[in-house]
């Protein structure tokens, strides 16, 4: 059993109210981004030593936190309450998508292990069911079960799919060696609606994007960390033509026409160059 949770980016981020209930209402568009984590699914053998349900290794990327708290633990544990037939796993998660990076590395590896459990073990839940769950497990888990081009709002959670393309385009991924709290990037916030919906400008050619696409967390995120916003200058003068930070940060994304040797001038940081399909 193995399956590959891809990353994503956020193409436009707007914050647009405060709710209730403490969390913030949006306006982003998703795109899925084919930098793959792994997970392998094994199931555990009778008489096998753990104490846990479910075994968690991770190699790759390292990644901070108790392993039974991993969010792919959490979704085993979110089906196996439902389905008590499912069976005792070994899990290989390989971390290859950058962490605390604002690419959903997480979210995704959580919804790829529903998305897995239910294809492999015959759960029968529709597509729809599966999305109602992973909204259990984080805000950006849903989009990762369909992993299409899609327009969200609410938290993330309610989304449509959209017809967009960006076939042919090299991406660039640069990640700084900063961890940006989510928590602290919302607390700065000043909600506000946009002038324009991310979801029409989108819909221009990529050659309009710049400045008219925003990510309302840029501007706090480099006041305190101006090393993020030195990466996106240097990408736009490297040729980008559209150039944001991801999500809450502290990854940052170029669309070039052409490939560039990202490595070459971000040798200190991870990185990455990839032509869209």
């Amino acid at each position: 059993m193995l399956i590959f949770p891809q990353a994503k980016i956020n193409l436009g981020l707007n914050i647009v109210e405060r709710r209730p209930d403490g969390y913030h209402n949006l306006e982003t568009v998703f795109y899925p981004v084919p930098l793959c984590d792994a997970i392998e699914v094994m199931p555990m053998e009778q008489g096998f030593p753990s104490k846990a349900d479910c075994d968690l290794k991770v190699s790759g990327i390292s990644v901070e936190g108790d392993e039974q708290n991993n969010l792919v633990v959490r979704a085993y544990r979110l089906l196996k309450n439902e389905f008590p037939q499912l069976p005792r796993l070994h899990i290989h998660l390989h971390k290859a998508i950058p962490t605390q990076a604002g690419m959903g590395g997480g979210s995704s590896d959580a919804a790829a292990m529903l998305v897995l459990l239910n294809r492999h073990f015959q759960l029968g839940l529709s597509e729809q069911q599966l999305i109602d769950r992973a909204a259990q497990l984080g805000a950006d888990c849903p989009f990762f079960v369909m992993a299409v081009p899609a327009y969200a709002e609410g938290i993330g959670e309610r989304l449509q799919p959209l017809s967009l393309s960006l076939k042919g385009w090299w991406l660039s991924i640069v990640k700084p060696p900063v961890s940006v709290s989510t928590r602290e990037a919302f607390a700065r916030i000043t909600p506000q609606h946009p002038d324009a919906c991310c979801r029409e400008i989108v819909s221009l050619p990529v050659e309009q994007w710049q400045n008219r696409l925003v990510n309302d967390f840029e501007a706090s995120v480099f006041a305190q960390h101006p090393q993020i916003g030195q990466v996106k200058e240097q990408l736009l003068r490297l040729g980008a033509v559209y150039s944001a930070m991801s999500g809450s940060g502290s990854a940052v994304f170029g669309l070039f026409r052409q490939q560039l040797d990202v490595q070459q001038h971000f040798p200190e940081m991870f990185s990455a160059i990839i032509q869209l399909s």
